[in-house]
This record gives structure tokens, C-alpha cells and sequence, in this order.
């Protein structure tokens, strides 16, 4: 399996980050809607990338779902624990926020659930790991589906979870109720991790976007700017229920055609854009940005003594601040701490070790085969490979 990175799918991340930046250093109190569509967008990302990734695993001739579970599990470990709970043990330490209270539920990856259950957003330090709990629980039901289920239903699976998700935004009229839990339990999510999901099924079986998604995301992302900046919500619930419907199943289809055309790579002079190398460099550190920005934005305030910017308030001073120290930090935790831990993915394969090193044995340099007198019994090769050159 190759491990060549979608550089420009690391743009997208950049960009995605970014947003949630904005959102929670610069916007109005210290929340956007473009901070919204950036974890939206960062949904569509995993679900494409890892089902892509359990969907290359499947078709390796020496797959077994065991030894691949086992894998995916350890490499998302390693990925994702170490810098999660060395934050979570930073704000033990220093109780900032007086967070300890709610740190079990973090630790556990229910964040979603504590700020569901209370309906506020206490404490505010963490109140974005809210996301990382939804992806670790994709994570952990996903792969069980995609490595286990019959290969002919995972496509109508996803799908079904896609549905499901929808029906899921009918919770609000149903039951009158206009809580957190209609955006921060995973059905809310998972039409944006499905989706993603989908785009990795029929990228794997050679199908391209559909063409009413092709032709039509930018009639999808005009529609959602025309609603987000020149229609206010309006005051009647049923009304303001269907505006809200409309902002978050609207973008699905321009950020599934986004992540397609990135993950194909956009050629000119967008192409150029989403490969600048400080682009591509945010991206790498994104989950590094994401998980530390509201601590540092937290010990920014409390230095704003010895700072000659205002940074107690939205505004680009806190912004400029904020978001340098929180790349300079997050740049550092994977220089000394993410990446080291990162390459130790390479000891748990998703096929079989000793599959594959079998396979190595029986192949010369450059992979071709190692039988130079045709096959490894010592008879010439199949005639079709003698006439295609492929036994030379």
C-alpha cells in the first residue's frame, strides 16, 4: 500500500483550520458559522481518507480483518493519543477553566455527550474537542463495517448512514427542543463523514462524481452564501428550522466535489495555490493547530500585561497572536513529538507481515520476479506472459 501523501488534500486541511482560526479568535463572539464548515469539511476529509485507506487494505491479496483491525486501531493511536491526552494532562495540572470536572468524559472521547447532556458550553477550553469525540467514534464503528460487512452492501451501507444523518436534522420540529444535542450527537455528523466515505467507494471502483454533483455544487455553494449572508434566521421556528436545515446539508455537495477535485489534484494555477509549501506545511500540523488553539488563546489573555496587542478581545490582535503561537507550538509537537510517534505506524502493517515479506523473497530488484528461468517450479512462464514481456 502506497503512503504517497494527496498534497493538496493537505491544502484543504490548511484551509479548513483556518476557518476554525477565524471563528474562535476573530469573529463576533468568538463563533462562526465558518468555523462550522471547516469541521464540516475536516468530516468529509476523514471519512474519504480512512475508507479509502481500509478499502486499499481489503483488496490486498493477503488481507485478513484481524491483523488489519488490530492495525488500524494502533496506528490511530499512535497518531492521535499522544498530543490529546498530553493537553488533557496540561489542563489537569493547571485546572484552567476549572476543567477537571469534565476530563473523564474527555478522556473517554464523550465530549459530544457532556455538552449535550448540559446543553452549554462548559467549559469553554474544550468544548472543541466535541469533534475529535465524533471522529474517534466513527473511527471505532467505521472499519468494522468496511473491513467485515459483505463488499456488495458497504456502498448501500454508506448510503444508509448518509439517509439517516439527514432524517436525524428533523430532530429539532419533532421535538421542539433547540439543544446542543441536535448538532453534537454523531448523527449529526456522520452525513459529512459518510459522504466522504461514499466519494472513497466509488473513486475505488474507477466512478467519477456524479454528474448532477459535477454540474451542480456551484448552484449548492451559491445557494448556502445567498441563505448564510443575506437571509437572517428568521423568527418563526418552523422557518428557522428549515433555514438552519438548509446551511448544513447545502454545503455537503460543494465539499465532497472539493475533496474529489483535490484528491485528483487540481492542475493551473489553482493547482499552484493548494501547493504552496506554507500552505502545505499548515496542513501537515493541522490536528496539532486544531487540538491547542484554545489553550493558547487561554494563556494569551492571561499574558495580555506584557503583549502590545489586544488579545482579550475578538478581534485581528488576538487573531495574529493566537494563531502564531498556536502554529509555532503545534509546529514544534510534530517536529519533537508527533512525527517520531508517527513513524512507528510503520511496524503495524495492514496486511500480514509475514504475507508480504513472502512475497519480497520471491521478487527480484524492482519487484519484478525472481525466476529467471520462468516459474518458481523451473518450467517457462505462462505463454500470455511471454508474449506481454511481463516473465522478463
Amino acid at each position: 500500500m502506497s503512503n504517497q501523501r494527496d498534497i493538496q488534500l493537505d491544502a484543504l486541511r490548511a484551509i479548513a483550520v483556518t476557518m476554525v482560526l477565524y471563528s474562535h479568535f476573530f469573529a463576533a463572539g468568538g463563533s462562526s458559522f465558518l468555523g462550522h464548515l471547516g469541521v464540516r469539511l475536516f468530516f468529509v476529509l476523514s471519512g474519504f481518507l480512512i475508507t479509502r485507506l481500509l478499502l486499499e487494505a481489503r483488496a490486498a491479496a493477503e488481507f485478513e480483518a484481524g491483523p488489519a483491525l488490530r492495525s488500524f486501531y494502533i496506528r490511530r493511536a499512535l497518531r492521535i493519543f499522544p498530543p490529546y491526552f498530553a493537553v488533557l494532562g496540561l489542563v489537569w495540572l493547571t485546572d484552567l477553566e476549572q476543567s477537571r470536572g469534565s476530563l473523564l468524559w474527555h478522556a473517554l472521547y464523550l465530549s459530544n455527550f457532556w455538552y449535550a447532556l448540559r446543553n452549554e458550553w462548559t467549559p469553554w477550553l474544550l468544548c472543541h474537542f466535541w469533534s475529535l469525540s465524533i471522529e474517534e467514534q466513527f473511527y471505532i464503528a467505521w472499519p468494522l463495517i468496511v473491513l467485515l460487512a459483505p463488499r456488495r452492501r458497504i456502498e448501500a451501507i454508506t448510503i444508509g448512514v448518509i439517509a439517516l444523518s439527514l432524517a436525524y436534522r428533523f430532530y429539532w420540529p419533532v421535538t421542539a427542543n433547540t439543544a446542543l444535542a441536535r448538532d453534537l450527537l454523531p448523527p449529526a455528523s456522520m452525513d459529512a463523514l459518510a459522504c466522504g466515505a461514499l466519494l472513497a467507494m466509488r473513486a475505488a471502483r474507477g466512478a467519477a462524481l456524479p454528474q448532477w454533483m459535477q454540474r451542480g455544487w456551484p448552484a449548492f455553494a451559491a445557494a448556502f452564501l445567498a441563505i448564510q449572508w443575506f437571509i437572517p434566521a428568521p423568527a418563526d421556528p418552523m422557518l428557522e428550522w428549515a433555514h438552519w436545515l438548509l446551511l448544513q446539508v447545502l454545503p455537503l455537495v460543494p465539499l465532497v466535489a472539493i475533496v474529489a477535485a483535490c484528491s485528483s489534484g487540481f492542475g493551473g494555477i489553482l493547482g499552484k495555490l493548494a501547493e504552496l509549501p506554507a500552505l502545505l506545511a499548515l496542513g501537515r500540523i493541522s490536528y496539532g493547530v486544531y487540538l491547542y488553539h484554545p489553550i493558547l488563546l487561554a494563556y494569551a489573555v492571561k499574558a495580555q500585561p506584557w503583549i502590545p496587542l489586544n488579545v482579550s478581545e475578538q478581534g485581528p490582535g488576538r487573531f495574529l497572536v493566537a494563531s502564531t503561537a498556536t502554529i509555532v507550538v503545534a509546529a514544534i509537537s510534530w517536529q519533537v513529538f508527533e512525527k517520531p510517534l508517527n513513524g512507528l505506524k510503520r511496524h503495524f502493517p495492514y496486511v500480514a507481515r509475514r504475507a508480504a515479506q513472502e512475497r519480497a523473497s520471491k521478487a527480484g530488484w524492482f519487484g519484478r520476479p525472481a525466476y529467471p528461468t520462468g516459474s518458481p517450479d523451473g518450467r517457462e512462464p505462462p505463454r500470455n506472459l511471454r508474449r506481454t514481456g511481463a516473465g522478463q
